[in-house]
């Protein structure tokens, strides 16, 4: 029997996070330094036979003599810039965002007492957290604090018994000394209680000093006591009376109804009654989230395709871009964050506030769910790698659907090539029941030509294409 009482945190999503669908985060800490596979190089470099492992010996030194926290000093962030990263936010038509508040490391990047290990002490010196949150509400955009410390229970505990994070004082880099066994996802051997009440302060201090519109756990949050997981919306949502505050969490961390279901790189295949999230990355890499050596993007097509899905299922995109050590970002994820917003700038009236249709989707890739789930996660504990994208790319012949007041939108993920967009869901006896009185396309002048017959509604296409990528159809009925 549960010994508290989840109803009682229970509540539903604020409007202003259902309509904002977009949102976009940062992955930035000592990590950046070595720029190497992935966030996770701090773990890695740890496991005796890992490429990071050795990677770190020949370009570092031993663990022994160059540990994590002599990459601190290296993360000077000279380059950081807030008003900068507002900026981008902005231009990408994001509507919330925020970087990583704690990764796995222990390196909290927020001013805290409560965590030594910050970016205030150590690094760039500076409150990452506060200028971000201050720079982002100036541009009105809502803030988002993410949370992925509950891996640091054995997050660094090493198959080398010379590492430094067995040296006697450094438990306040690296946590205290566990058994190696704890650093798997779902260790036989749970955090104490020590770990778990420092857990939920730091989380406590963020909400009490920066007062974030977004708490988001990442996974493995469901090691941590259930009282102390609890405290967490108990404190945000009642005691601080953040009614228009949102928690999201994976897997089962957290029950139903408590805060927004949150799905690592992945979808759901049908609408959802509820509002959820995907969080994924703009970096095309098979598991990083933050700078690495010659990094690699996912185009803007991509990442458009992909908001237009997750949107007519009744779910948000929350887009990852990793920065560079010194705080700033590589020229290519700009152009292409620039590329998603001026889509967005054109088109957003079919994805920003609308709701599902009665169906989300047409076309071949229309089905196929996915997670990053527990099987996925235990490849890349175990192996160090994982395959985390679920389905193909949409394209010609595919359709997703939004509704906003009285109007459907019908989102085309592909230019036809017979000069007409066929969408067979909308003929006669589909399942729009409404007259269609007219079909306009943004940036396009007039209404489209088009009939309706019981194969479909087939819409002709304007002499030029108004964007890239996707391209929306707004029928009046």
């Amino acid at each position: 029997m549960s010994k508290v009482d989840w109803n009682s945190v229970k509540k539903e999503v604020p409007e202003w996070f259902r309509d904002a669908k977009f949102g976009l985060f940062f992955h930035w800490g000592p990590y950046s330094v070595p720029a190497y596979q992935d966030e996770w190089y701090s773990r890695r470099m740890y496991e005796k036979g890992n490429p990071c492992y050795r990677h770190h010996e020949e370009t570092f030194g031993s663990v022994h003599d160059f540990g994590y926290k002599d990459f601190y000093p290296m993360m000077k962030g000279e380059k950081f810039d807030p008003g900068e990263w507002a900026a981008l936010a902005v231009r990408s038509g994001a509507k919330y965002a925020g970087p990583v508040s704690e990764h796995a490391d222990n390196f909290a990047m927020w001013d805290s007492r409560v965590n030594p290990v910050n970016s205030v002490n150590f690094g760039p010196g500076r409150d990452v957290l506060g200028e971000c949150f201050e720079a982002f509400r100036k541009e009105g955009l809502r803030t988002l604090a993410t949370f992925h410390h509950q891996w640091l229970w054995g997050w660094f505990m090493s198959s080398d018994v010379e590492a430094d994070v067995y040296l006697p004082g450094n438990e306040k880099y690296y946590g205290p000394i566990v058994p190696l066994e704890a650093n798997r996802a779902n260790p036989h051997c749970g955090p104490d209680r020590k770990f778990c009440e420092n857990w939920k302060e730091k989380v406590y201090e963020v909400i009490d000093k920066y007062d974030p519109d977004v708490v988001y756990f990442d996974s493995r949050a469901v090691i941590i006591d259930e009282d102390i997981r609890f405290s967490i919306p108990d404190y945000f949502y009642n005691t601080k009376g953040k009614k228009d505050g949102v928690i999201t969490y994976k897997w089962e961390d957290y029950p139903k109804g408590t805060g927004v279901f949150d799905i690592e790189c992945g979808r759901f295949t049908e609408p959802q009654p509820f509002p959820w999230q995907v969080d994924d990355r703009l970096e095309d890499h098979p598991t990083t989230w933050s700078m690495v050596e010659n990094p690699k993007y996912r185009s803007s097509g991509r990442i458009i395709r992909q908001l237009c899905d997750i949107v007519s299922k009744n779910g948000n995109l929350l887009l990852n871009v990793g920065p560079y050590a010194d705080g700033s970002f590589h020229p290519d994820a700009v152009r292409i964050l620039n590329e998603v917003g001026e889509w967005l700038a054109l088109n957003g009236e079919a994805i920003y506030g609308t709701t599902p249709f009665t169906i989300a989707a047409e076309g071949r890739t229309a089905a196929g769910e996915g997670n990053y789930d527990a099987g996925k996660l235990g490849q890349q504990v175990d192996l160090g790698r994982a395959i985390d994208r679920s389905g193909s790319d949409p394209s010609e012949g595919e359709f997703r659907f939004t509704v906003k007041n009285d109007a459907l939108y019908v989102i085309a993920m592909g230019w036809p090539e017979d000069g007409t967009f066929h969408i067979r869901a909308l003929g006669n006896s589909g399942v729009y029941e409404r007259p269609v009185e007219a079909v306009t396309m943004p940036g396009c002048p007039g209404s489209l030509a088009f009939t309706r017959d019981a194969e479909g509604l087939h819409v002709t296409a304007p002499d030029r294409r108004p964007c890239k990528s996707a391209y929306v159809l707004k029928i009046n009925g």
